[in-house]
């Protein structure tokens, strides 16, 4: 008797053995078949992030490219959701229509501001003031939006051989102002031939961390960006290159910098470590205006990369912290924002 009551035992050990080893088989199979988002082909960088009752989670980001290009235009169509909570052994698909998934307006919660900085030294005025003037108008009207919308401003300053950035016309959403502006540039705006190209360089990058964090202070997302035209190299020898580069290598990741060179005499090399997010050269004045152009682009593809993605989730009250994350898919490449929420307070009734 004895014996057959340790066979009994050993056997519902035995049992319990493999009733232990077909879950935790079943458990690996089911994790094995869980997608691993880690396609990396586009750069997701979370801005903001928030909840609001009864179930709206809305995502405020920025999507790039693997070199740095900035992703624009993106529709709804572009965007998956996945959650993953607590009973869940891989993260799920949401469906866009339940969850009223959509790219909504930035105007009340996102600003961006452009610097436009010009070189007005001696020999821009005497040789190349007018087909300047034609350059800047068009990429005002390239670079901000058809119809007014406060969320998008320029403003113009210039430099030349002075200890100073002067300012021809500040932050504004008015075309209409910007190009009355240029119009008005005079022959005789400029009294120092020199070319303080460090100085303006260093000025501008203070002048846009200022802009950017007057729109942090205001609770409101933002971001900008700075466009510097010079036809030549800093010849006042007031600042040096050094300084330049490293006042505009350490702004605020939300700055972009761009930077156009007109003619024979600039220096290609340190436009470009100057324009850390592009550099367009034209070789004459007839090329200006379509070089212009080619940066109004980039400074309206920057502006435009940045989404506030919305939607109503499923998850309730009770259900704790829920790992979030959106797929994006632009131009057969994807990339991955994972991130998180706490559902506390979930209620239907969200639209």
């Amino acid at each position: 008797m004895k014996q057959i009551n340790q066979y009994l035992a050993h056997s519902r050990v035995l049992l319990l053995l493999v009733a232990v080893m077909i879950i935790s088989s079943c458990d690996k199979n089911d994790n094995a078949n869980c997608t691993e988002f880690n396609d990396t082909n586009l750069v997701i960088t979370s801005q903001s992030e928030s909840t609001e009752l009864p179930g709206m989670v809305s995502i405020f980001f920025k999507v790039d490219d693997k070199d740095g290009k900035p992703i624009a235009q993106l529709t709804n169509s572009a965007f998956n959701i996945y959650e993953k909570g607590r009973n869940d052994d891989c993260a799920k698909l949401i469906s866009a229509s339940e969850s009223n998934s959509r790219i909504s307006s930035k105007s009340q919660s996102f600003k961006f501001n452009t610097l436009l900085v010009l070189d007005f030294s001696g020999s821009v005025i005497s040789s190349s003031l007018s087909e300047l003037k034609d350059a800047a108008k068009s990429l005002v009207e390239n670079a901000m939006p058809d119809t007014l919308d406060n969320s998008y401003k320029m403003g113009i300053w210039w430099f030349d051989g002075e200890d100073k950035l002067h300012q021809l016309v500040g932050f504004t959403s008015s075309k209409t102002a910007l190009n009355n502006a240029i119009e008005g540039i005079s022959g005789g705006i400029s009294i120092d031939p020199s070319t303080d190209l460090y100085g303006a360089i260093i000025k501008a990058s203070d002048l846009a961390a200022m802009a950017l964090d007057t729109i942090i202070g205001q609770g409101i997302l933002g971001a900008a960006s700075i466009v510097i035209f010079t036809d030549g190299t800093d010849q006042a020898a007031r600042y040096t290159k050094t300084e330049a580069l490293n006042k505009v290598n350490g702004l605020d990741p939300r700055i972009a910098v761009f930077s156009i060179g007109l003619g024979a005499e600039i220096d290609q090399a340190t436009l470009k470590s100057i324009g850390t997010d592009g550099s367009i050269f034209a070789d004459s004045t007839s090329q200006l205006e379509s070089k212009f152009i080619e940066v109004a682009n980039l400074i309206a593809a920057e502006a435009n990369s940045y989404y506030l993605f919305q939607y109503c989730s499923p998850k309730r009250d009770g259900s704790g912290s829920n790992d979030l994350i959106i797929e994006v898919t632009a131009g057969g490449k994807k990339g991955y924002l994972k991130t998180s929420f706490d559902a506390t307070g979930f209620t239907s009734g969200c639209n």
